[in-house]
């Protein structure tokens, strides 16, 4: 048995890092390793936005995370099984049919991560009070997004690195995802350690839900729930289509309106300028909601997640490929991202407030999913016939419902706020 709060220091960093390196190994290391191994950019787009579909459907097995055994077993058994799928990628790379076979594997990790991610989430809601949430928020968001960069940085500079060392992208992809695989396994072994058993406190059982139909029937009839869901599929609507065709968009030839960069190079510029900016931005909107509360920050911060697009769009069209304002262009996303996500974070706990959190939780993150999901569905044909410079502004324009929406939803302005006891 342990106390609210315990451990926190140790276990968010760990647990939430552990997170966000499937994500972003599934839906963004996954276009650029296909870019890569020469699959055109609408199969990418396609293809790999199904992949989101674990997380826009999680609802649907969420209670089961609430109602069979404890959050802390299920986040341990997923992440051994994201690891054996890794490694079913990497070992699969090499063979005749890589990509039904790589895209099989990748199906099993989304799957596994989609469960982890229940169970992450509601241990987090459980084992913390909501002060602490509201503090912690910013360290979450920063170690989700620190693993995100690991996997565009320093995974990526890995592949880049054999690529150019073998001269053979498949042998080189192929040891990397082996390599993301051990490191997955060696992160499931460190939250077995620092995780605090929580669950066997009496005080949990009340909270967890008598059954299906009451978990999805309690959410739909939360107040204003339409207007917050719309909110909640439009606020990334910009990003989603940005982060499948950012990659392809450097790593393409300068003839097709690319940049012509390296994998390496790419990898460099996010695992480290990305890192730092990403970092402080995280860090900077949990204090800032912790201090001030939700409502203060939740414009600047939904602005700070679309504004960076703009400069993408000015890369594209004025046709600029030296490092420098490619490496800004980087850091002002990144540091804006780790910045908006921070509200969008504290959102979707406001709205899993109350009885069955957990479940709650999984399915409003599911929307999140869908507003992923169905934009980066197209964004590869979307760029086939804008090119990147018409693609990058269509991503601009894409920011407009959530600012729309934002004035028609309701929160209480302090939630979030850390309060004095």
């Amino acid at each position: 048995m342990a106390e609210k709060d315990k451990g926190a220091w140790g276990w968010v960093p760990i647990l939430y890092f552990t997170q966000g390196l499937p994500y972003v190994l599934v839906v963004t290391v996954s276009v650029i390793m296909y870019k890569q191994l020469g699959v055109s950019n609408s199969d990418i787009g396609l293809y790999t936005s199904w992949l989101y579909l674990p997380w826009v459907i999680k609802p649907l097995w969420s209670p089961l995370v609430d109602l069979k055994s404890t959050k802390r077993k299920w986040f341990l058994a997923m992440q051994l099984l994201i690891a054996i799928a890794l490694l079913g990628v990497g070992l699969s790379i090499p063979t005749n049919m890589f990509f039904i076979t790589t895209l099989a594997c990748f199906w099993m990790a989304a799957f596994a991560s989609a469960t982890n991610d229940i169970a992450s989430d509601g241990y987090y809601m459980l084992g913390l009070t909501e002060k602490k949430q509201s503090f912690f928020v910013g360290m979450r968001s920063t170690f989700y997004r620190l693993a995100m960069v690991t996997g565009e940085g320093l995974i990526v500079i890995m592949a880049g690195f054999l690529e150019n060392k073998y001269g053979d992208n498949s042998k080189a992809w192929s040891m990397t995802m082996i390599a993301a695989a051990v490191l997955m396994l060696l992160l499931t072994i460190s939250n077995f350690f620092v995780t605090p058993k929580y669950e066997s406190e009496a005080s949990n059982v009340t909270e967890k839900p008598k059954s299906f139909l009451e978990v999805f029937k309690s959410f739909f009839q939360k107040k204003n729930i339409g207007i917050a869901l719309a909110f909640i599929l439009t606020y990334r609507l910009g990003e989603s289509q940005l982060v499948k065709m950012a990659a392809p968009f450097m790593l393409d030839s300068q003839e097709k309106g690319g940049l012509g960069y390296s994998t390496e190079l790419i990898g460099t510029i996010f695992g480290t300028a990305g890192v730092i900016m990403l970092s402080i931005g995280g860090i900077l909107g949990g204090i800032l909601i912790s201090r001030d509360g939700l409502k203060k920050w939740m414009l600047p911060m939904v602005l700070s997640l679309n504004l960076p697009n703009i400069l993408y769009a000015l890369l594209a069209i004025t046709k600029t490929t030296h490092v420098i304002p490619v490496t800004a262009t980087v850091m002002f996303e990144k540091f804006g991202y780790g910045f908006g996500f921070a509200a969008f974070l504290m959102y979707l706990i406001y709205i899993a407030e109350g009885r069955s959190k957990t479940s709650h939780y999984a399915i409003a993150t599911g929307f999140m999913a869908l507003g992923m999901m169905l934009p980066g569905m197209i964004s590869g044909y979307m760029q086939q016939w804008l090119g990147y410079d018409g693609f990058f502004i269509w991503v601009v324009i894409a920011a407009l419902p959530a600012l729309i929406l934002l004035k028609y939803i309701t929160y209480p302005p302090e939630f979030g706020k850390k309060t004095d006891n």
